[in-house]
């Protein structure tokens, strides 16, 4: 019962819209709209009249459109889209867009070569310049392979947004201008040291150094970064040295020209041998006069401070009273005899003269 009732409706919706059908037939060829019909003077068939006036509405209400939508038409696009790259350092570059009353932002897409092959419709907002008020935009993160890449820019203000405004030809990074790297070269002691200029990652510089004595050869050296001193060769007393270098990027196969050449001159080592021994014969001098009055300080502490007493061998009692008073005693017959010895003698000396 419920089908059959759905096929009562659907047969009913169908008789409805047949007749409202027949309402509407078409007039004959010389009339529609109610409008008689014009000949055609080039083809001699006959056009509708309201056909030329449907076409002359359609074309206004398409250009009204235009300029309503979006406030495409409002803003100029801006000019003159430029990719400025040095050292592997990419700017993208445009004309301003004249408009006095309010500041103007600017939104920067891109596709690599990819997107443009296979997806020609998706665009990447560049990671450093969505939205941005300034004329340039640094675009070198977004570039990571040598392939062509293209760039479109358009201005915004407000609601408003203008066309974009894409770059006349696609730009590839192993275009970039590569230029030396600065560097200062110093001498240490009896070592040759460089330090160069950090330009990223991706460079790497060659070194090439030479002694100016008859009959050297040249050397050279890779440096794998910049902004740090590195030790070149242990130099000769006297000699001079000369040193240049170039950067050079793997990725796109390409190297800058040499920098200009700089020269060391590494001083003789007679002046500073007789330096170290003056300073050596000076420094044991010193030492001698400390230790010598560290060493007198200490004696005038030792006799100021702690005395030692030493007896007289006089005062000194190393045997009993007895023995001593008998040794005077014997020491003074000794003295007695020597005495009368003397005298016997002096007068055998006078009896015999």
């Amino acid at each position: 019962m419920r089908y059959r009732k759905r096929i009562v409706k659907a047969e009913e919706k169908q008789q409805e819209q047949s007749q409202e059908c027949q309402k509407f037939k078409p007039e004959p060829e010389s009339r529609v709209f109610g409008i008689p019909a014009l000949p055609n003077p080039y083809t001699g068939t006959v056009v509708p009249q309201g056909v030329w006036t449907s076409l002359i509405m359609w074309l206004f209400c398409g250009l009204i459109s235009c300029f309503l939508t979006g406030g495409v038409a409002v803003l100029p696009a801006p000019q003159n889209l430029t990719v400025l790259s040095t050292n592997m350092k990419h700017l993208l570059m445009w004309s301003p867009v004249a408009q006095l009353r309010e500041t103007v932002f600017y939104s920067v897409e891109y596709q690599g070569e990819y997107e443009s092959l296979y997806m020609s419709h998706i665009w990447i907002p560049s990671s450093q310049c969505s939205p941005t008020k300034g004329l340039e935009c640094d675009v070198t993160d977004d570039i990571t392979a040598t392939v062509p890449y293209n760039f479109r820019v358009r201005a915004m203000l407000g609601s408003e947004t203008s066309a974009w405004s894409t770059l006349e030809h696609p730009f590839n990074r192993n275009s970039t201008v590569l230029i030396p790297p600065r560097m200062e070269v110093t001498e240490h002691g009896l070592h040759l040291v460089i330090k160069l200029e950090d330009l990223g990652p991706q460079f790497e510089f060659p070194v090439v150094y030479w002694s100016q004595e008859p009959g050297a050869t040249e050397h050279v050296k890779v440096v794998k970064s910049g902004d740090s001193p590195v030790h070149l060769e242990t130099t000769e007393p006297g000699a001079v040295y000369c040193v240049k270098a170039r950067a050079r990027v793997k990725a796109i196969g390409r190297h800058s020209a040499f920098s200009q050449t700089q020269c060391v001159e590494v001083p003789g080592e007679a002046l500073p041998l007789a330096l170290a021994l003056f300073a050596f014969v000076g420094f044991m001098l010193v030492l001698m006069v400390v230790l010598l009055s560290i060493w007198k300080m200490g004696q005038l502490l030792r006799y100021s401070c702690c005395p030692t007493v030493v007896l007289p061998d006089t005062l000194k009692i190393t045997s009993s009273s007895q023995k001593l008073i008998s040794s005077r005693k014997e020491e003074v017959d000794i003295c007695a005899v020597a005495v009368l010895s003397s005298e016997h003698l002096f007068g055998v000396w006078i009896s015999q003269t």
